[in-house]
């Protein structure tokens, strides 16, 4: 398989903070890789590493067969990176801006390639409209219209969805796996679940230190955690009695359902014993979520924000 990108031992750090620290990643052409972690953990930063916004501090490796500290101009030649705020013109219409973005590119068939891309992003019957006046979806669309229109190779999306309604969601992510089936690569940074189960593969990185990787299904059977739901009058009420009990990782109401987790499926078991008698409850063992992986992985991660603080 190509290696669209292929980074190795990445280090950023800012005064006496390792912001990234010692991060590889591997990604095939084609394939969407979810980026995932806490606030703070170092996403943005490896991102803009990768797209040759960011010279790294240690390590190296290449993006799109480009080195990525001598040859970072290429690289941002061929990516496309579309950042947590919307960065386009508010007071320029939804075809000003594109027609802008096509003119700081330097592109031939101006006109076309904007057409091509309005139409592609359903954006033709709003081309007038002024950015500033649009709701969060269509301010993503247009974003993401801007990031491809000079056909990028690999597309970096920084939370690309936050704050965009479910509908509008996932017609951008149908739209995210159409570029991927045209080759694309995709790596997109998100705090959601739905999300990250949507992508090829994911990597978990918090506090700088990526912490794992594979695919959603081989995430969870790496953790080790175990499981139990419970149903029933009442079960959700006993989260907050559950919560820090010894073995036990995560405690969830989902509606009138208690999810209970930890990485010691004995001690998980002492912990709910106490319920388990009460014949209003049903428990049944279940299968870990992605969800409960991560709460784990963000308990067992070293805040460096706070050993800086010290």
């Amino acid at each position: 398989m190509t290696l669209a990108i292929d980074v190795h031992d990445l280090v950023k750090r800012y005064g006496t903070r390792t912001v990234v620290d010692h991060v590889s990643l591997a990604i095939g052409a084609g394939r969407i890789c979810g980026f995932l972690g806490p606030n703070g953990s170092g996403k943005t930063t490896t991102l803009r590493m990768i797209c040759g916004l960011l010279t790294p501090d240690g390590g190296g490796g290449t993006c799109l067969g480009h080195d990525l500290v001598r040859e970072r101009d290429a690289i941002k030649r061929q990516a496309g990176y579309m950042t947590q705020r919307f960065g386009l013109y508010e007071d320029l219409t939804i075809r000003e801006n594109l027609e802008f973005v096509a003119r700081v590119y330097g592109l031939d068939r101006r006109t076309a390639r904007v057409d091509e891309s309005l139409e592609r992003l359903g954006l033709a019957t709003r081309q007038g409209q002024l950015a500033g006046s649009l709701s969060g979806g269509w301010k993503q669309r247009l974003a993401l219209a801007s990031c491809v229109l000079h056909e990028p190779k690999l597309l970096l999306l920084d939370e690309p969805t936050a704050g965009v309604d479910p509908k509008a969601r996932r017609a951008f992510w149908d739209e995210i796996h159409a570029y991927a089936s045209e080759g694309i690569t995709v790596l997109v940074s998100t705090h959601y679940m739905d999300e990250a189960e949507r992508c090829h593969e994911i990597a978990y990185i918090a506090y700088g230190a990526l912490m794992a990787r594979g695919t959603a299904v081989e995430i969870i059977r790496q953790s080790g955690l175990s499981a139990f739901i419970a149903h029933g009058a009442g079960a959700d009420r006993l989260a907050p009695q559950l919560r820090d009990a010894p073995g036990v990782t995560a405690a969830a109401a989902f509606g009138t359902a208690l999810h209970v987790c930890g990485p010691d499926r004995e001690a998980l078991l002492r912990a709910v014993e106490p319920f388990r008698n009460d014949a209003n409850l049903d428990w049944q063992e279940a299968e870990p979520t992605l969800e409960d992986v991560f709460i784990h992985l963000m308990g067992q991660a070293r805040d460096n924000a706070l050993e800086d603080q010290r």
